[in-house]
């Protein structure tokens, strides 16, 4: 109940507080066997006891509890003038050892329910047949004294007003029983099983109620049942049985779709070190449905508490919505902006789970990302738990950027079937069951990497006020670098770097040699930059790169035409999007380079000189233009970010100084793979605007007509990239659109906006040829007036 010396146990044996008496023992009994074990271990235990010992049943935690209630007896000894301690107890009762370690098999939980929660007759089996799964445990003590000082402090989270003495006892006996039983079952089981007495029936909760009755002009009982109908339809209900089944589960789905999930124990381990004094905020990156399954796979895998995860309630559906909530997902709504009630109801349960450090998670891109690239950060969530950090509920909160990628995923040709406009298949039982049965081949592996974790004390002052233009752009730069830092922990990998290379190649397909030919310049950058790589990479040999496309081949992203002397392999009919969301996974490390390449031939057209400073402009330009797109740094960071790349891959003219043209490290030019499937999506948008004159076109009816217009384009050969025609880069386009008010704009500017892009294009289309150290300015210029408006 609080720290109070006395309070032995260990994997044998519990023992009888030995500070002075009297002693009141709170037993926790779900049957009478239990209440039976207890009365003989108190006997036994109190023996040399000379204090007076009174023992009072408490309503069990495990069965019944809804209808039971708290024996006003205690209530009444707690009123006498002594100070007794308060001891709660329990019997625990454990799995089977299996290979040393006391653990939960399938076999089970499917024939017999949870063997730590067994009812009246497998209890008396137990016993009989195996004794030593059958323990008593003390719960932390605590004087009476220190109890009711809580009870009745109207500063802290005690019970609201009609909570008597004695409720709130079996409340902290409750509690204190299960930080007890953590010990021995594990701290997988951190789990909080009191919400409604602990949460609900709290001071905050209940003062809040009384509140928004006034407010709304409702009585308080009608306030209170709704509010608790939110709480209900939100919170997770973590059972360890459910914990273990869906682990066991998981673990079977993930070794029949993908080899193995490979990460750092070590990185886990210093990342739980931070959680001893504050909560943990797990936000990775989300590309898949398994994503929250894989990083819980991992968090079980190690004995560590599960974390609540935010899930949309489109995933409380038949069968799989109960199983999430038990297994650690709360479900929020995708829209209650006017609904105050239930902000409130949200706003305290956060309060809640970081108070006392409960891990969360949830998806900082909001959704999966169709594309490959991480989406822009969504704020909502983030901002809660900002506001609960500068109200002083907890000391700091520790953010954990958390890349999760794949070699391959099952969802790719759903996502591809989204960008071409098809409309996103709604979430159901039949919908799980497709998913799972759709596991009959190996997808590769699952790479999990933990970033630098993020103090929000280091970025946000507790009086900040986040309403000011300047605080409002407080939440944007926290989440923007929490992106930052899953983009840098993400790994290369053999497949994002085989598809990388194939659709580089617009024209034709690709022999293992020539594959090897363009990944080559790739991994120099790569080697040169230290970037984070799979196990295996670099390729060591032509067999390894025909594996990576052979397994491309299985899911049909890849196709291979047999030759007299080679096999040619391409992307297949109808997939660039497929092999693009895999090429996209890393396509960030490699912008900045492809700025610098655009920047260097863009300034050779406008400028009399290609000097350092009008290179970073043209690159300052391009950033902008992009900044929807990827995650830049701020612009004097970006700058000096550019400047680096031109010492790394530029030479200079030996009389001049000025920049000549590209080194030869970094031949081929990168920028014709890197940006222009992006810029090519941009031009789709600008020419559908084009031909509609100045009519005003919402953002819905302009994607739509911008997939017909690109599938003209892309027809006629205007564009020269399929991925390019994709409702997921479509909409950074109309973002940047509307951001230059194009929406509802000018004929004439919506035509500038298409010429501008036209000449960049012309110009990435110029680098593509360069192919030597020197460029001549002939070759270097070929386009004039880019991005000079």
């Amino acid at each position: 109940m609080t720290d109070t010396e006395g309070a032995l146990t260990d994997e044998n044996r519990a023992y009888w507080p030995k500070s002075s008496g009297p002693f009141v023992a709170l037993v926790d009994a779900s049957s009478k066997l239990e209440s039976k074990i207890v009365d003989t271990w108190i006997e036994d235990a109190t023996a040399d006891v000379k204090a007076p010992v009174v023992v009072f049943g408490i309503p069990p935690s495990r069965r019944q509890r809804r209808f039971a209630s708290v024996d006003p007896a205690i209530g009444e000894r707690l009123t006498q003038q002594d100070d007794p301690l308060c001891i709660p107890l329990r019997v625990v009762w454990l799995a089977k050892k299996r290979d040393g370690f006391r653990q939960v098999a399938l076999s089970d939980l499917l024939k017999f329910g949870d063997p730590r929660d067994p009812n009246f007759v497998r209890q008396k089996l137990i016993l009989a047949q195996h004794p030593d799964r059958c323990r008593v445990i003390v719960g932390e003590p605590a004087r009476k004294s220190d109890l009711e000082e809580r009870w009745s402090d109207p500063a802290g989270r005690g019970p609201a007003d009609g909570t008597t003495l004695g409720e709130f006892v079996a409340l902290q006996a409750w509690l204190a029983l299960e930080r007890t039983e953590r010990h021995i079952r594990g701290l997988r089981y951190k789990v909080p099983k009191f919400l409604r007495e602990d949460l609900f029936w709290s001071r905050p909760f209940q003062a809040g109620v009384e509140r928004l009755s006034r407010s709304e002009g409702k009585p308080a009982s009608r306030m209170r049942k709704r509010t608790g109908r939110y709480l209900k339809e939100m919170a997770a209900q973590h059972s360890p049985y459910v914990i273990d089944l869906v682990n066991v589960l998981t673990t079977k789905v993930i070794n029949a779709a993908h080899h193995d999930v490979d990460y750092s124990e070590a990185d886990l381990r210093r990342i739980y070190q931070l959680a001893e004094n504050d909560p943990l905020i797990f936000l990775p990156s989300h590309k898949s449905n398994f994503d929250h399954l894989v990083l819980q796979h991992v968090l079980y895998e190690n004995e560590l508490p599960l974390n609540h995860t935010a899930g949309g309630v489109n995933m409380n559906f038949f069968l799989i919505g109960p199983l999430l909530r038990r297994s650690g997902i709360f479900f929020i709504r995708r829209a209650f902006k006017d609904n105050e009630a239930y902000k409130f109801v949200l706003h305290q349960y956060l309060d809640y789970l970081l108070e006392k450090r409960f891990a969360l998670e949830w998806y900082i891109e909001g959704g999966r990302s169709r594309s490959g690239k991480l989406r822009e950060p969504m704020m909502g969530l983030l901002a809660y738990v900002a506001d609960s950090y500068q109200r002083g509920i907890t000391n700091d909160v520790v953010l954990i950027p958390v890349s999760i990628n794949y070699d391959q995923i099952i969802e790719v040709g759903s996502y591809t079937d989204e960008q071409r406009g098809a409309h996103k298949e709604k979430e159901s039982f039949l919908w799980a069951v497709r998913i799972i049965g759709s596991l009959r081949r190996r997808n590769g592996r699952i790479y999990v990497r933990f970033g630098e974790p993020l103090l929000l004390s280091d970025r946000l002052d507790r009086d900040e006020d986040l309403s000011t233009p300047e605080g409002r752009l407080a939440l944007p730069k926290i989440a923007f670098e929490v992106a930052t830092r899953i983009n840098d922990v993400t790994p290369i990998t053999a497949i994002s770097l085989v598809t990388l290379a194939l659709l580089s190649e617009e024209r034709h397909g690709l022999t293992v040699t020539e594959v090897d030919a363009r990944i080559a310049p790739f991994m120099r950058f790569i080697d040169d930059r230290e970037l984070p790589i799979t196990d295996d990479l670099p390729f060591r040999s032509h067999s390894e790169i025909e594996a990576a496309l052979e397994a491309l081949m299985l899911s049909g992203v890849v196709s291979r035409s047999e030759g007299l002397t080679n096999a040619i392999y391409g992307v297949a009919q109808g997939k660039h999007l497929a092999a693009a969301y895999y090429r996209n996974t890393i396509i960030h490390f490699f912008v900045n380079a492809g700025i610098t390449e655009l920047a260097l031939g863009v300034c050779a057209a406008r400028e009399s000189r290609t000097t350092r400073d009008a290179v970073i402009d043209r690159a300052l330009e391009l950033r902008d233009l992009l900044k929807f797109e990827f995650f830049f740094s701020p612009s004097t960071a970006f700058a000096q970010e550019i400047s680096e790349e031109i010492d790394r891959s530029t030479v200079a003219d030996r009389e001049t100084g000025d920049i000549a043209g590209l080194a030869q490290d970094a031949l081929p030019p990168k920028s014709p793979i890197v940006l222009r499937p992006f810029l090519e999506a941009y031009f789709v948008i600008a020419s559908t605007l084009a031909v509609h004159g100045s009519e005003k076109l919402s953002e819905g009816d302009l994607a739509k007509r911008a997939l017909r217009m690109g599938e003209q384009l892309a027809a006629h050969g205007e564009i020269s990239n399929r991925e390019a025609v994709s409702t997921a880069l479509f909409a950074t386009g109309i973002k940047l659109a509307a951001s230059k008010g194009l929406l509802d704009g000018s004929e004439e500017d919506r035509l500038r906006f298409r010429s501008d892009l036209s000449e960049i294009l012309d110009t990435l289309t110029t680098i593509r040829a360069w192919d030597s150290i020197w460029v001549d300015r002939p070759t270097l210029c070929s386009t004039s007036g880019v991005l000079s408006r």
